[in-house]
This record gives C-alpha cells, sequence and structure tokens, in this order.
C-alpha cells in the first residue's frame, strides 16, 4: 500500500519584499498553510499593516522576512565601504585584484566647488597614471622573476602574475575611484542602512541614501521573470527612513566631550596589531565610544577610563544614551567582544578585513597622519622611488584640500587605525583564512601579527590558531 507523504517544504517564488514579510508574518500568527497565507496577502493591503506592526508598534522582527537585492554602480570606493558597514550584510564589491582601474575615471567629491573639484582631479589622475605604470612594470618584473611552469597554462600563468601585480599597485588607488556593489539585505537592515547614510558626514553617502528611498518607491528596475505585474520594490519603507539623529547627535557630542576632558596625549606606543582582553566592561564601553572621535590608541582610552571615577565613566555612558529614540538600537559600541584588537593598516587591507561580519568593527577619522606603506616587492627596487613621488604628490594635494572631501584622495596604501572587536572563533576564522598564501601581502601580516598576539594574550587558545607565516609563499596560486 503505497500512500503520498504530505509535502512538508514549500519553495516560495520571487515576491516582492514587504509582500514577503507580511505573508511570513501572518503565517507565524496563524494556523493557516503558506498557500493560503499567500493567498490572503494577495487580497490585503500589506502597506497597512507593515505601517500598524512594523512602524507603529515595533514588531521589527517582521522586517527580517523580506529580503531584496540591490546594486549601487559608479560610487567611489568611500561609499563603498559606508554602505558595506553593516553587520547583517551580504554582498560583494568589484575586486581591485583582478579588475584594472587605470581608465576608471574618478569620483570627485559634491562638497567641493569647481576650483578645488579641479585640483582634485589633477591630483586622482595623477594617481592613476601611477598605478598603471607600476602595474605594468610590476608585471614585467614578475614575469622575470617567477617563469611559467611547464603545467601551468599560458593564460593562467598571465591572470595570476597580473592579479599579483595589481595586488601592488592598487596602494596608488584611492577613495575617490568608482566601484560597484551588489548587496543582499533584509528590510531591517536595509531601513538601518538607509539613516546612517543619512547621517553621514559625506554628501555623496547622503545623496545615496535618497536614491535608495526614491528606487525603494519605484518597482524594480531589473527583473528576471518578464510579462509579470511589476509593484514598488518596498514603498512603506521609503516613507520612513529619516536620518539617524541619534547616531549624528551622539558623534558630535562625544567629539566635544571629548576636546574638552581628556588629558593631553600620554604618547603610548602600541604595536601595529595591538590586543587587549577587555575584562572591565564599562571601561571598554567608554573606550570604544570615544576611539572614534580620537586619535589615540584603545589601550591609551582604556586605561584612562579604567582610572576614572564612576561619576566620570556615567558623563561619557550618559551621552551615549541621551538621544536614544524609541525605535533607537543602543549604538555599536555597547556591542563586542573578549577579544579587541586596535589596528594599524593599510586602507587597503582595511576594504578587505572590513568584509568580515561577525566582530564590531570602528575606525577612527582619516587623517593621513599615520603616513602611508610601501609594498614590499617594491622595496629596494627602482620603482620605489617612483611609488614614493607619487604618494608624497598624493598627501600633499589632500592636505590642500578642505575634509571632508579631500579624503577621497587618500591612496590605499595611507595607514589609518582601526578597532576590531570580536571571540576567539572569529579570531581563529580571520586568522587562519587571511594569513594563507593566495592572500594579498598586506593583510596576511595583519593575520599572521593576530595570532602571534593571541598567543601572548591567551597562550591555552592560540596555540589552536593554524596560520600560515607571511615567509611562506607561493605566488603562483590562486
Amino acid at each position: 500500500m503505497n500512500e503520498t507523504r504530505p509535502q512538508r517544504v514549500v519553495t516560495i517564488g520571487p515576491m516582492p519584499p514587504e509582500k514577503s514579510a507580511y505573508a511570513l508574518a501572518r503565517y507565524s500568527r496563524s494556523p493557516d498553510s503558506i498557500r493560503e497565507s499567500l493567498e490572503w496577502v494577495k487580497a490585503h493591503d500589506s502597506e497597512k499593516f507593515l505601517e500598524s506592526f512594523y512602524f507603529q508598534y515595533g514588531h521589527a522582527s517582521i522586517a527580517d522576512l523580506g529580503h531584496l537585492a540591490l546594486s549601487f554602480e559608479g560610487i567611489s570606493e568611500l561609499a563603498a565601504s559606508e554602505v558595506e558597514d553593516e553587520q547583517l550584510w551580504d554582498g560583494q564589491a568589484r575586486s581591485s585584484r583582478y579588475q584594472d582601474f587605470s581608465r576608471c575615471g574618478v569620483v570627485v567629491p559634491p562638497e567641493f566647488p569647481e576650483a578645488e573639484a579641479g585640483r582634485y582631479r589633477e591630483a586622482a589622475n595623477a594617481l592613476l597614471a601611477a598605478y598603471q605604470r607600476v602595474h605594468g612594470e610590476v608585471f614585467e618584473m614578475l614575469r622575470e622573476k617567477l617563469p611559467r611552469p611547464a603545467e601551468m597554462k599560458p593564460a593562467a600563468y598571465e591572470r595570476n602574475l597580473r592579479a599579483r601585480a595589481f595586488d601592488v599597485a592598487r596602494y596608488l588607488l584611492f577613495w575617490g575611484v568608482p566601484t560597484n556593489v551588489g548587496q543582499v539585505t533584509s528590510i531591517r537592515t536595509l531601513e538601518r542602512q538607509i539613516r546612517r547614510l543619512k547621517a553621514s558626514e559625506y554628501r555623496e553617502c547622503r545623496d545615496l541614501a535618497g536614491e535608495i528611498a526614491e528606487a525603494l518607491a519605484r518597482p524594480p528596475a531589473c527583473v528576471w521573470y518578464e510579462g509579470g505585474e511589476r509593484e514598488p520594490v518596498a514603498p512603506t519603507l521609503a516613507r520612513h527612513v529619516e536620518a539617524d539623529e541619534y547616531l549624528r547627535r551622539t558623534r558630535e557630542e562625544l567629539a566635544r566631550w571629548a576636546r574638552q576632558n581628556l588629558p593631553p596625549p600620554a604618547g603610548v606606543e602600541v604595536d601595529d596589531v595591538d590586543l587587549i582582553r577587555a575584562g572591565d566592561v564599562p571601561a571598554d564601553i567608554v573606550a570604544t565610544l570615544l576611539y572614534p572621535v580620537t586619535d589615540r590608541p584603545y589601550r591609551e582610552l582604556y586605561e584612562l577610563a579604567r582610572g576614572w571615577s564612576e561619576a566620570r565613566r556615567r558623563e561619557v555612558l550618559d551621552l551615549a544614551v541621551r538621544h536614544r529614540g524609541r525605535r533607537d538600537d543602543l549604538l555599536r559600541a555597547f556591542r563586542g567582544g573578549p577579544y579587541v584588537f586596535d589596528l594599524v593598516l593599510d586602507i587597503g587591507a582595511y576594504r578587505d578585513l572590513h568584509r568580515h561580519r561577525r566582530c564590531h568593527q570602528f575606525r577612527q577619522a582619516y587623517s593621513g597622519r599615520l603616513g602611508y606603506a610601501v609594498p614590499g616587492p617594491l622595496q629596494g627596487t627602482n620603482l620605489e622611488a617612483e611609488y614614493r613621488r607619487a604618494m608624497d604628490a598624493a598627501f600633499a594635494a589632500f592636505r590642500a584640500l578642505p575634509e571632508p572631501g579631500s579624503h577621497y584622495l587618500l591612496p590605499f596604501g595611507a595607514r589609518s587605525r582601526f578597532l576590531f572587536k570580536m571571540d576567539f572563533a572569529e579570531a581563529e576564522y580571520i586568522a587562519k583564512l587571511r594569513s594563507g598564501v593566495k592572500g594579498h601581502f598586506s593583510y596576511r601580516e595583519v593575520a599572521w601579527k593576530m595570532k602571534q598576539k593571541m598567543e601572548e594574550v591567551e597562550p591555552e587558545l592560540g596555540r589552536l590558531i593554524e596560520a600560515t607565516p607571511p615567509w611562506v609563499e607561493e605566488p603562483l596560486k590562486r
């Protein structure tokens, strides 16, 4: 006797994100099957449901049930890094390892009037010209140094050498080169992203936030199935995305408090990869709140906060919640992990490490004060002098232009300070993955030092990390 087994897994075809959220939310709140819930949604107003339950009553989990794909085309690398600064984010950006950026043009900061825009373009085009020259010469240098193995096909050999040459040349790229980003997020993450971008110091990001909201109010520009009904992507969300005033006002007030209350810098010197196991939780949160609005190492801020009275720490903590609204999450600084890595690294390496989402990341302002890195393959060669001339000229132009537009001219080789807070599992994952021979030499060095620091601070666990030393190389492996 054959019995038909009931279908327990039901696939659902593409739907407008808000209708998907409505259908799945109703499905969890009724005894109906998913098919019956979908039929219900077809006959009822999803916008009215979301207006009431998500935006008015604050049932935030509903917005996690609708996902949508967006692409950002021709935005600056700086804007791309700000777009991607979400923990619950999935996406990909244009690769600087496999694509030639020399003819892509530049994104001019919209803050600049014409005279400053002209000076910016001149400096930016000089960097792109140096990037193109360095890539070509490094490619020839590698061809001479690394002959093609007999078993390797010529096309694969060329691709590998060009990628390795781009690894060097990319130090001359800069925040103002255009790129493309594709992302898939939930409605809730997208709302947070838009609000954060609207509060950005960069006008490009603020403008981009407005364009996202406008796009959500329209039917999708690209569809897989032709002929079907086209509905607006997320019209309710488009009406409810104001700037994150909690974030903006708190950032301003923390910066003012730091200027008025912090003692003169103590001149604390720390390694480029510094690790602290932060056991004093209030002091850790205070130090993390102050980190992005100062140029001091985390270690200095943490030790200061540990030595302060409870009343002094409370001043900072109270500032961090003063402007919090009913629907605002606590600032990211209240989250973290037991291991705090304070990293001084080049911006190109940061763009790669920024992809790691199972940690909490913070950055200090792009000031250029930490100088720039010289890629190892150029050191001691005739190309090093040309590279330094190009970087010095870019830094001079950067300093002559007003902020924040000047940030667009910072090359990827510029060094800056970043904070990564994580648990051991993420530290192990980053150190193991990013130290591998296929990786870029800059972040390989960082990943190896992360392992070494973990062995110093937490030897019982550090010994478990299987990282590859940076002197182990397989340059033709991809």
